[in-house]
């Protein structure tokens, strides 16, 4: 049986802008796939515009069947957008981090925790007049609160952040100029498939 994979987020898991199948859990399936690991095509609970309340109200009008062997959860950019204080984020995210570690069969070295991308160095945040400096100085004390909440319990966090402000991969786009591009996430998918083949061991 293939080892079963959750997928939880907004719009960077969902793909905005790029094919289903070509948003970074199904290429991150594809590529754990042709190395020979058995895992399935994630099931992906996921909406452009999510924030940390509305993933957690989205899981409670669903029925999933723990245990996953593999859940990863990437949340927060529009807690940030919208201005949401950093202490409230903080509590929403270890309430989800929580839940999907309780997905994962209680385990959690089968989580994997995914950073906010920096949008404020794209177009769109261009277009739209922000400050890239303050948004990059706000993404970052979210990424600090949930990269802590990973670390206590032992989950993965994997950070793409850096990925998306390189200048090498921060113009490889979707073409709404904001959101990545398949390019893009390819390069997260090289971020993450390490974390994962070490953790899938010991689901599978």
């Amino acid at each position: 049986m293939s080892g079963t994979f959750l997928a939880l987020g907004d719009s960077y898991t969902i793909g905005e802008g790029v094919a289903a199948h070509e948003n970074w859990p199904m290429q991150l399936a594809a590529r754990l796939r042709a190395q020979g690991i058995d895992i399935a095509d994630p099931v992906i609970i996921a909406r452009t515009g999510w924030t940390t309340g509305e993933l957690s109200a989205a899981l409670d009008a669903v029925t999933l069947r723990p245990s996953y062997a593999l859940v990863s959860l990437s949340i927060g950019v529009n807690d940030q957008y919208r201005g949401r204080p950093l202490d409230e984020y903080r509590a929403q995210f270890r309430a989800l981090l929580q839940r999907a570690t309780a997905l994962a069969g209680g385990d959690a070295r089968r989580v994997i925790v995914v950073s906010i991308p920096d949008w404020g160095v794209t177009p769109f945040a261009r277009g739209e007049g922000h400050d890239p400096e303050r948004v990059a100085r706000e993404i970052d004390a979210f990424n600090a609160a949930a990269q802590a909440a990973a670390r206590c319990p032992g989950a993965h966090w994997i950070d793409v952040t850096g990925i998306s402000r390189d200048p090498r991969c921060r113009n490889l786009l979707a073409g709404d100029g904001l959101h990545p591009s398949v390019m893009q996430y390819a390069r997260w998918v090289e971020a993450i498939a390490p974390a994962v083949r070490e953790a899938l061991p010991k689901a599978l």
